[in-house]
């Protein structure tokens, strides 16, 4: 079940200028079966996680997240380019599960995207099957851990948002 609310805006476009990195999708059998559906082999957009700068104003985010429960918060700033598609799928958490030891307590983790910017023709959203378009910066979707979404960018400008994971 998603739950969707509304973060008050106190960032800048800082996040445009992130070091970001192409990093590829972490399910070899879904990649499999994506290629095979015929779709085209570029499924992740472009990632900052925590291994590299954040912007200043980061540690709001993780507060808030905080506030409502969340530990071992961890973020990631992501940029989906013009003609990205990640079709459906779940969250692993493979690294995430490992670095805080959590195997057979997956159920605990939670996942939040938040965007950034308000929504462009041609950026799309779809959580447990439901499309998800029309956002204002600062909307926010949380999922507990595996629930089906995907997203896309079939418009003209990129596609910013926040991942934000933890555990309840």
């Amino acid at each position: 079940m998603i739950s969707v609310f509304k973060i008050p805006k106190f960032w800048d476009n800082e996040y445009c200028q992130l070091d970001y990195t192409n990093e590829e999708f972490n399910d070899d059998e879904n990649v499999k079966y994506w290629l095979d559906m015929g779709f085209a082999n570029k499924f992740t957009g472009d990632m900052c996680d925590m291994r590299k700068p954040q912007p200043s104003w980061n540690k709001g985010f993780i507060e808030l997240f905080k506030e409502l429960g969340w530990k071992d918060i961890g973020t990631s700033y992501y940029r989906m380019m013009p003609g990205t598609v990640l079709p459906t799928h779940k969250d692993l958490y493979k690294k995430y599960i490992n670095l805080h030891r959590l195997e057979g307590q997956e159920n605990s983790i939670r996942r939040a995207v938040i965007f950034l910017e308000a929504w462009q023709s041609g950026h799309y959203a779809e959580y447990e099957g439901k499309s998800f378009v029309n956002w204002q910066a600062g909307t926010a979707v949380e999922w507990k851990y595996d629930a089906p979404h995907m997203a896309a960018n079939l418009g003209f400008t990129p596609r910013y948002t926040l991942q934000v994971t933890g555990h309840i």
